[in-house]
């Protein structure tokens, strides 16, 4: 479904109101698989809060912006993000199965988006990791870069396959959840194509992801050789309470996902009503710790605005301010969150 008007033919945008609106602004995508989890009689169904798009989304806050994590200002050719000293960011493609209502990236992906990398984009593109010795991970994103076919996907890995400095491949993805049935063996065998170790992000955000045929596709990777950690956004109304995150970590380890990445909610236009407190998360990260398994502790992080890279907000590194908080980056770099707002300025 990519419209509201396939989207009220199923029965999940029964209020249509101002939905056009939002169709006009940013894409719309649900799989069948996405689809099937769905419980249109729920207004507040965690599923549908993160995929059907609302109303909400026409509003935005002045701290919002189209570029809530910096990705434009550390570009230095297409389709490259070069924050981090030993590793770079790949956006082949700006497409996806499926289009989260509070993606970081929605002014830059779908139909209406940065579209795919040319050839000449793409040799560019590889042309700078190979040139440059100090990247020693490449992170294959986007958009999802596994909606690329295995040929693609065989034909990419290849290429990185003689930069020797390169030792690690990693790719973020959302396809083994909401389009499992993609994970089949010409896949795994393309993802392993470099020969170099290769890991995937899986992207979830509730425990009712965790399908049978979700779990059949995580197991084709693992017992394929590639190895798999996870990601997830702290959103409201979907997993901000102990029970629900809680059995979502679980569920990873479970299914021999290592959890990595909490992240706090991004500053993404019209994202306002997923976002929670770091106070909030910073509870929810502590309850973590001290009731579940070590296995199951994911890092809780903050993308800092402005494109300073990410501050962990389970410590000392998150101080409470006057407006807000203290964030330091990587680089012992103090910011303010959330930014000041030029009002705020004078």
């Amino acid at each position: 479904m990519k419209s509201v008007s396939e989207l009220q033919a199923a029965g999940f945008a029964q209020n249509v109101t101002g939905l056009d609106a939002v169709g006009d602004k940013y894409a719309i995508g649900i799989t069948p698989a996405v689809a099937a989890l769905i419980d249109p009689n729920d207004p507040n169904d965690p599923m549908a809060r993160q995929f059907v798009p609302r109303v909400e989304e026409l509003t935005t806050t002045p701290e919002e912006r189209d570029d809530p994590i910096g990705d434009l200002a550390h570009s230095p050719v297409e389709g490259i993000v070069h924050r981090y000293p030993d590793r770079v960011l790949l956006k082949a493609v700006h497409v996806c199965p499926v289009y989260c209502r509070f993606c970081f990236r929605r002014e830059m992906v779908g139909p209406q988006g940065l579209g795919t990398l040319t050839p000449a984009e793409l040799d560019a593109a590889i042309a700078y990791i190979a040139e440059h010795e100090e990247i020693w991970e490449v992170i294959l994103t986007g958009g999802d870069p596994l909606v690329l076919s295995p040929r693609r996907l065989r034909d990419l890995m290849e290429r990185l396959a003689p930069i020797e400095h390169v030792k690690i491949v990693r790719f973020h993805t959302r396809v083994p959840v909401v389009e499992p049935e993609r994970v089949d063996d010409a896949m795994v065998s393309a993802l392993r194509a470099s020969g170099k170790t290769t890991y995937l992000a899986v992207h979830a955000n509730h425990p009712r992801e965790f399908t049978a045929v979700a779990k059949t596709a995580f197991a084709r990777l693992v017992e394929g050789g590639v190895a798999l950690v996870s990601q997830s956004v702290l959103l409201q109304g979907v997993n901000d309470d102990f029970d629900t995150l809680a059995a979502l970590m679980r569920g990873f380890v479970e299914n021999r996902i290592k959890p990595y990445y909490l992240h706090h909610p991004d500053l993404a236009p019209g994202t306002g009503h997923f976002r929670v407190s770091v106070e909030r998360g910073q509870e929810l990260v502590a309850q973590l710790r001290g009731r579940l398994s070590g296995l199951c502790q994911p890092t809780y992080v903050l993308d800092i605005p402005g494109g300073h890279g990410k501050s962990p907000l389970a410590n000392s590194m998150a101080q409470l301010a006057d407006q807000g908080h203290l964030v330091a980056d990587w680089q012992g770099n103090v910011h303010q969150y959330p930014p000041k707002t030029p009002n705020s300025e004078q």
